[in-house]
């Protein structure tokens, strides 16, 4: 037992006094029979045998029938039926002084048509004015001893019904309480100095559902000290925090400030979304430090990822995409800068020192443009950079003036750009496609064996399908021209050239066994895997 004492009493009000109350974890109203309130809410089937319990230290009332209503609740009251339940708290010293009367009987045929009761008395036992009767389902019921004045000053609901033209209402009854538990917690905590206090250390969940019922009840006090603590307390998950925000958000009622906590998922900064996106890429993109660039790139990626499964609100899409291309832009432009450096005669003379520099830089570029394409495959909007890659003679022309181990960086870039292409997920025109095959396809060609035993990344049979599959959506003289070129630096160099085998035969059926366009007019189709 912890004796809870109310050090203050305010002229007018009921005077409180000192009185044992028994704290568990079924909470402070569960007296004197801690578990009979939580038991009776939980009892699925009524057939069951209840248990004892020790007698009241008090009296036991008696009732047969149910207290005599001469109102009841409006159509404001909750139309939803059914209990949520999860853990109780419990609460601290300076709670409001109560007692509880419980009335048992003896175990009785058809028990289940018999209704459940309980009674709760609040203040000093004896000096209630008014009796409120709380229905809740299965039969139910709470009836609450309580003081007018303290509901009245406390809740608009009940100030409503308690006024002058019904000031003699002596009962009250509010059906259908679909959380009856934590109506009884509500009114108590109207008998409360410090409601936020009587809130630490209570779940996020039950304090919404005490904010729901203050709602009702125009317990505005309450429903402040709720959003004081869901704006300081943290929200742990994407559901707990769903939960809360949609709570705040239904929220009707006027000079109740919603804002703080909104705040948290929500910012009043104009494009701000924008700015930040472009600050968060330069971020990782100038990263020096292999690891946390590593895996800073690896979420960016997955979070940009997992927008792209939602719809777009106010042109987010749009300038998502903008911010990478310009951040592509910013990376093309410096590795064409680096490529140009390390193209100089004499570079290859001069001291490590002075090199590492430059080809860090081109191995950074490269892989920063490696994953910049990835991102923009993934949001179904990397057309524009396959049209930037194939322009870039220069950068193609350079290639050759570099050392293999320099620059296969690059050619990662082209083999990635084949491979999205050959499964659809970038569909640039037939010029970007016979430009990037005439760019960039001898290069990648160069680096084949360097790839193939020093990238651990690089997929061989997936890229030459890629390959492939992007020569054979040209016309049919350009796969002609492409794969007899092909076909000559395949027979020099075997496996260090990509194995393009398969498109080879689908273009020789296309072009001298089974043409699309026969003489008699009929349309024939490859029954290869390797059609365009």
């Amino acid at each position: 037992m912890a004796e809870i004492r109310l050090t203050k009493v305010e002229q007018g009000q009921t005077k409180i006094r000192n009185v044992p109350i028994a704290v568990t974890p079924e909470g402070f109203w569960c007296c004197p029979s801690p578990v009979v309130f939580q038991k009776t809410l939980k009892a699925q089937n009524p057939l069951n045998k209840p248990k004892s319990s020790p007698p009241p230290p008090t009296k036991t009332s008696v009732q047969k029938k149910q207290a005599p209503m001469t109102e009841r609740k409006p159509t404001s009251t909750p139309s939803r039926p059914g209990v949520v339940s999860d853990d109780q708290r419990t609460f601290a010293s300076d709670a409001p002084a109560l007692s509880a009367l419980v009335n048992e009987r003896p175990p009785r045929p058809k028990i289940e048509n018999l209704p459940r009761k309980v009674a709760i008395e609040f203040g000093e036992p004896g000096t209630s004015d008014m009796k409120v009767i709380l229905m809740g389902k299965q039969g139910f019921y709470v009836k609450l001893s309580v003081h007018k004045n303290v509901l009245m000053e406390n809740s608009s609901f009940f100030a409503d019904k308690l006024s002058e033209e019904q000031s003699s209402l002596s009962c009250l009854e509010i059906e259908d309480c679909e959380d009856i538990e934590i109506y009884v917690e509500t009114v108590g905590l109207m008998y409360c100095k410090e409601t936020k206090q009587r809130l630490i250390k209570q779940s996020v969940s039950r304090v919404l559902r005490i904010l729901k019922v203050a709602e009702l009840f125009g317990f505005n006090s309450c429903m402040q000290s709720c959003l004081e603590y869901l704006e300081a307390v943290p929200w742990v998950g994407e559901e707990e925090e769903e939960k809360v925000v949609s709570s705040v958000l239904q929220l009707q009622v006027e000079g109740i400030g919603v804002t703080p906590v909104l705040k948290r998922v929500s910012s009043e900064v104009s494009n701000c979304p924008k700015d930040t996106l472009f600050h968060i890429m330069e971020l990782v993109l100038k990263s020096s430090e292999e690891r946390g660039r590593r895996e800073m790139k690896s979420i960016v990626l997955k979070l940009l990822r997992e927008n792209s499964s939602v719809p777009s609100y106010a042109g987010s899409a749009d300038i998502c995409n903008e911010t990478i291309y310009s951040s592509c832009r910013s990376c093309l432009d410096s590795l064409l800068s680096m490529f140009r450096q390390a193209a100089e005669p004499g570079f290859t003379d001069k001291p490590m020192e002075n090199k590492e520099p430059v080809l860090k830089q081109i191995a950074l570029e490269a892989d920063n443009l490696s994953w910049l394409l990835e991102i923009l495959a993934d949001r179904q909007a990397a057309d524009e950079f396959a049209v930037m890659w194939a322009s870039q003679q220069e950068l193609a022309t350079l290639h050759t003036k570099l050392p293999v181990v320099s620059r296969h960086h690059v050619s990662c870039i082209t083999a990635r750009l084949f491979v999205g292409i050959g499964r659809g997920e970038l569909l640039p025109s037939k010029d970007t496609r016979q430009l990037l095959l005439q760019t960039w396809l001898q290069p990648l060609i160069n680096d084949y064996s360097w790839l193939q035993h020093g990238c651990r990344s690089f997929d061989r049979k997936v890229v030459e399908e890629g390959i492939g599959r992007t020569i054979l959506t040209l016309p049919l003289e350009d796969q002609q021209s492409i794969l007899l070129a092909w076909l000559g630096s395949f027979l020099k160099a075997g496996d260090n050239c990509p194995n393009l085998q398969r498109a080879f035969e689908v273009w020789w059926r296309r072009t001298f066994v089974r043409p699309y366009v026969e003489p008699q007019g009929n349309v024939m189709q490859s029954d290869s895997p390797m059609t365009s």
